[in-house]
């Protein structure tokens, strides 16, 4: 279907600034010590790091004697995904770089972005981190995935129908694992491993409202495609 040839997928800034906008802790590398900071970081438009510390933190006494310049600190942030599975980071972002003072908080320069998922890691361009925007789902993406999850499991394994028949074989769950502008990705969990499969949207969707009509559209595709080999829901005797 000419519609779905372009079957895109979130860059990688894109996809940097969208873990950054939603990660809710931080942990940050310096001067020989690793701190974790919980709901202290905001994020500026153009992907600055904000950092509050308490007045006597180590951290902040780093960064003041530390030489103006020179890489200091490592921040990383962790992809969760909402939704119960196994190995549930979904991807890692690191950001190397050295913090200035700023009116009591620490505000980060970065000097090396770093994206890892499952498909391999990737140095993101600083110019393009600085200039890319979060999917706009993001900020949604948690209650929405947790919604289908508990709510519309029946629609989850519709959705299995567009899925190769091979990567089901020896499943026994299906759980929406991540949801951007441009498709769902399913992970497909058997009794000893588990791997992802993404289904693209026709066009891609900039809010809620426009994500709703795209999975109408996607359940009604599996509503016409072949039904697969039901799922072995809890098999304990191996993944045949």
């Amino acid at each position: 279907m000419g519609e779905q040839s372009w079957a895109a997928a979130p860059a990688a800034a894109e996809r940097a600034r969208s873990v950054l906008a939603t990660a809710w802790s931080c942990a940050v590398t310096a001067d020989g010590g690793r701190e974790e900071f919980v709901g202290a970081h905001t994020v500026t438009e153009d992907g600055r790091v904000q950092l509050q510390v308490p007045e006597d933190s180590a951290l902040l006494a780093a960064a003041i004697c530390a030489p103006r310049g020179e890489p200091s600190a490592v921040l990383e942030f962790a992809d969760v995904s909402p939704v119960p599975v196994r190995n549930r980071i979904r991807a890692r972002l690191w950001l190397a770089g050295w913090f200035v003072p700023e009116d009591g908080d620490l505000a980060f320069q970065a000097t090396r972005v770093v994206l890892r998922e499952p498909s391999g890691a990737v140095v993101v361009d600083l110019d393009e981190f600085a200039a890319a925007a979060p999917d706009p789902l993001a900020t949604a993406e948690a209650r929405l995935l947790t919604h289908l999850a508990d709510c519309h499991s029946d629609a989850v394994e519709r959705l299995t129908r567009l899925v190769e028949p091979d990567s089901l074989h020896g499943a026994v769950k299906v759980q929406p694992i991540a949801v951007d502008r441009h498709g769902l990705t399913l992970r497909i969990e058997r009794t000893r491993a588990q791997g992802d499969v993404r289904l693209p949207f026709h066009r891609p969707a900039d809010d809620v409202a426009q994500l709703t009509e795209r999975m109408h559209v996607l359940l009604t595709q599996a509503a016409s495609a072949s039904c697969p080999r039901a799922l072995q829901r809890q098999r304990t005797d191996g993944d045949g």
